[in-house]
């Protein structure tokens, strides 16, 4: 028996519920979460989202890289097609985290044994790891705002989410990269 069978079983009941999604690809709320993928750190349960209310993008640490710069262009310009430029921006919530397993990509020993297996260069690796939620956090959000794959149909705003307390700390709020581009003019 498969890890993945009793996944599939509850697969069967939902489809059987009635509750699949809504035609409508875009989020109810405006909001897309760029988070980590560990499974502690699940917006259905800190944020008490559900479906269809938010677009979820989760990778090791909930890092913005070049993959997810990519799936929010895309996302905007869906948005686009699907429901026209009227509207606000749709908001990059980034979503970084206390206790982050990426945090073994700064420690030396780990760092290079992964990084000879993979064949994934050292410093990329390091720049990888989110040991202070706080800081890595503001600088992916400063990734996203400067993207030239993006415009003002996006703001951006920074989070962290302490797993001891369960709480987000807002540490950057919503802005698009052109309202700081014009704040510093």
């Amino acid at each position: 028996m498969s890890a993945f069978d009793e996944l599939a079983r509850r697969n069967r009941e939902y489809a059987d519920s009635g509750s699949l999604a809504l035609p409508n690809p875009m989020p109810k709320t405006g909001v897309l979460i760029v988070t980590c993928m560990d499974p502690r750190v699940e917006p259905a349960g800190f944020l008490g989202i559900e479906q269809n209310d938010a677009l979820v993008v989760r990778n090791a640490g909930g890092r913005v890289n070049d993959g997810t710069i990519f799936d929010i262009a895309l996302v905007l310009s869906l948005r686009r097609v699907v429901a026209g430029t009227d509207g606000p921006p749709l908001e990059v919530a980034i979503v970084h985290h206390t206790q982050c397993g990426s945090s073994f990509l700064a420690n030396d020993d780990f760092r290079q044994g992964f990084a000879a297996r993979t064949r994934l260069a050292d410093a990329d690796l390091q720049a990888a790891a989110v040991v202070d939620p706080h800081l890595t956090v503001r600088a992916d959000v400063q990734r996203l705002r400067s993207s030239p794959l993006l415009d003002d149909g996006v703001a951006v705003s920074g989070h962290v989410l302490d797993l001891q307390t369960g709480r987000v700390e807002t540490v950057l709020s919503a802005t698009s990269q052109f309202a700081v581009a014009r704040t510093v003019d």
